[in-house]
């Protein structure tokens, strides 16, 4: 009878949510161990088939970092590192393509078609809706260093991703762009993340990862802040409470509501039910970002 009474109560407090959040768009992304573990992910798309069922707009964009890394690793292709990204010459980008279309990106659409929720995967094998432009970082005395087909971000195909929300379909995005001339580019998931709720003008942005959110104490989980806003966001930068881990996440969630998303989170994806827990309960399970 408690145990039936508790779940009575827990509907009654995401009453109040779904029906704020109906019709909204709320953009998911998925890394960390959610990409390896079948188990994690098929219960994180579950409860992303929920929210589409009860009329949230949800979009999904993955990244697949490991998965890169093993499929490069089986080429017997050694990965070369240029400030912490990968440079990814013709050979490179061809494996990434590959690993994040195939083993990624279509696994996710599958098991959503599984569970009953219409999905369509985005990337540049199908329809690609994430323009760019070649990426070049800062080095030493000035100089500018080559990445390869590494980019960053500048547009959106907002329009085509709306259509397929109005429709009751869910986009799985891959982290890749086409350049002006057509041109394949790799590019880094939380940030095209950002641009993407930014883009849409979400009411939320999720970065799903393997923390429990921003912590006052990295050896700490019970140290999770549970609000942020902008302000306290760069003095933890400063003080080094936020390290440069984190800082692709951070600058994501920045982004999106810097740019009018309502509100972006960072849960911990291993945690059951962590995204309803983040978006339909007062208390929340992670960290929320807010202007």
């Amino acid at each position: 009878m408690q145990e039936a009474i508790a779940k009575a109560s827990a509907l009654i407090e995401a009453m109040e949510y779904i029906g704020s959040f109906r019709g909204k768009i709320v953009v998911v992304k998925l890394g960390g161990s959610v990409l390896d573990d079948k188990k994690l992910q098929r219960d994180m798309l579950v409860d992303i088939a929920f929210m589409t069922l009860v009329g949230i707009k949800s979009v999904i964009i993955h990244g697949g970092g490991k998965a890169i890394t093993r499929a490069m690793d089986e080429s017997g292709i050694e990965t070369s590192w240029v400030q912490g990204r990968r440079y990814t010459d013709e050979r490179t980008l061809t494996i990434v393509e590959q690993t994040l279309v195939h083993k990624v990106n279509t696994p996710i659409c599958e098991t959503l078609s599984e569970i009953g929720c219409k999905s369509m995967g985005l990337h540049t094998l199908s329809s690609c809706v994430l323009f760019g432009k070649i990426l070049r970082l800062t080095g030493e005395n000035g100089r500018k260093l080559d990445l390869g087909h590494v980019g960053e971000v500048t547009g959106v195909n907002s329009q085509l991703l709306r259509l397929l929300c109005d429709a009751g379909c869910v986009p799985v995005i891959a982290p890749l762009s086409t350049d002006k001339s057509g041109e394949k580019l790799n590019v880094n998931a939380d940030s095209a993340a950002g641009m993407v709720a930014a883009a849409l003008e979400a009411e939320k942005l999720v970065m799903v990862s393997d923390t429990h959110g921003i912590l006052k104490d990295m050896k700490d989980p019970s140290s999770r802040v549970s609000t942020l806003d902008e302000e306290t966001v760069k003095k933890m930068i400063q003080e080094g409470i936020i390290t440069q881990a984190m800082f692709p996440k951070i600058e994501a969630c920045l982004t999106a509501i810097d740019n009018g998303v309502g509100k972006a989170h960072i849960i911990d994806g291993r945690i059951d039910h962590s995204l309803l827990l983040e978006i339909y309960t007062a208390e929340g399970i992670g960290t929320q970002l807010i202007r």
